[in-house]
This record gives structure tokens, C-alpha cells and sequence, in this order.
């Protein structure tokens, strides 16, 4: 088994590939996020963020890469939904995902807690597990790593109410995140270009991960059907 900081070395200045595919959508299948996974790694990523723990199980079938580890779950009315209970962070560590990935916003989680009531206690219990939060903020991100995240992602950035206008990729807080914290930042959110990725690398970012411009064939569909409409 890798340590935490040889894990975090196989994808220092790599590219991630999310492939996910939530039940509304074409490509929902464990199968079929495993044959992404693969292609991603042939392609040359070296790592992958993947939802749920069939798709993580299927996945680590077909690839030997570091998994970023997530299960999306809608509780009632709560806006937290990337790995938003302790439910989903014990099944991530069982199933021995390399990062457990959740969110670490100000959001009020299922539980009517936030991240910096519930995180402490996650952080004494799994002191061997490399945790990622997902950030929509720079005062997010800096309480998240007061608290012990291993890793600051930008995921949500641009996806939280008080961030929708946001544009992305959010350069200026990938930027500001890699100047200012000692631990890997982690761009994330709106990378649509080989030239945005190695735009958010030049910025400081220790990797990155791109997910809709390589596995959702249907948002890349509709961005070309999109331009030609717009000619004419």
C-alpha cells in the first residue's frame, strides 16, 4: 500500500480525469466509467475521481491510479451533497480509496452541522486516510486547512449560490490558493481546454482534474452544436 505523501507525489503536476456518470445520464454504468477510467489512463492520467462505490470498484479493476473517491448523496433540502455524511466518508475508507473527497463549504450539511463541527472528529478517526475539500471560496479553502484537509480542491467553485458568477476556471482563487497554503491545490471546475490546463499549472495549481471535456460526451455534443448554431 502507497503512503500519503507517495500518493500525493504520483500526481503532483498530473492530470485527474473525473469519470462519473449520475443515473440521469447517458453513460450511467460501472462498466462503462471502468472503460473511461482505462482509456483516461492510456491516455496518460494518473489519476481518476470517480462517484459511488460500484463505479470505484469497477474502476480499480481496469486501472492501477490513485482514486479520488466521492458518493454524491441528496439528503432533504441540504445543499451539501458530495460525500455529505459520515455514512459515505466509512464506506470511501473501507472500500481504501486513496483521497476521500467531500465538501467542505459553510453549508449546512444533512446532519444540521458544518464542515468545521463535523471534520475535527473524521480527522481523529481516519488519521492514515488523505482527505480533499471541496472549496467554492478562499475563506473556505483557509478554514479547511486550519482544520487538516490534505489537499484543497476548487471543485465548487462556481457552484454554490454565492459563487454562480464566478467564471471558470476560477484562476484567481487557484491562483490565490497555491501562494498562500503549503499543501497540494488542486484545480478543479471549468478546465475545458488543453490550454486552460496548463494555464492552471503555470498558476501554481499541484494538479488538476478535468471531467466533462473528456467524459460526457453529451456536454462536448452540445458545446459544438452550440457553435454552429450560434453562426448562424
Amino acid at each position: 500500500m502507497k503512503t500519503k505523501e507517495e500518493i500525493l507525489k504520483y500526481i503532483e503536476h498530473e492530470l485527474i480525469v473525473s469519470c462519473q456518470a449520475l443515473p440521469d445520464e447517458p453513460l450511467h454504468s460501472p462498466y462503462i466509467m471502468a472503460r473511461m477510467a482505462y482509456a483516461a489512463m492510456l491516455g496518460g492520467a494518473k489519476g481518476i475521481r470517480a462517484n459511488s462505490i460500484e463505479d470505484i470498484r469497477e474502476i480499480k479493476k481496469t486501472v492501477n491510479l490513485p482514486i479520488i473517491g466521492i458518493i454524491k448523496g441528496i439528503y432533504g433540502e441540504s445543499e451539501v451533497f458530495i460525500t455529505p455524511t459520515r455514512k459515505e466518508i466509512d464506506l470511501l475508507y473501507q472500500e481504501k480509496v486513496d483521497i476521500i473527497a467531500m465538501d467542505a463549504t459553510n453549508r449546512i450539511r444533512p446532519d444540521g452541522k458544518v464542515i468545521s463541527e463535523v471534520f475535527p472528529t473524521i480527522r481523529e478517526q481516519y488519521s492514515n486516510q488523505l482527505f480533499m475539500a471541496d472549496c467554492s471560496t478562499y475563506n473556505e479553502a483557509k478554514q479547511a486547512y486550519d482544520l487538516g484537509f490534505d489537499c484543497l480542491g476548487t471543485t465548487l467553485s462556481g457552484y454554490t449560490s454565492y459563487t454562480q458568477s464566478t467564471n471558470l476556471p476560477d484562476v484567481d482563487l487557484i491562483s490565490k490558493l497555491a501562494l498562500e497554503f503549503p499543501i497540494p491545490v488542486i484545480a478543479e471546475g471549468g478546465i475545458w481546454t488543453p490550454e486552460e490546463l496548463k494555464y492552471v499549472f503555470e498558476l501554481g495549481a499541484y494538479s488538476a482534474v478535468v471531467g466533462t471535456a473528456i467524459t460526457r460526451p453529451k456536454d462536448i455534443t452540445k458545446r459544438f452544436v452550440k457553435a454552429i448554431k450560434s453562426d448562424v
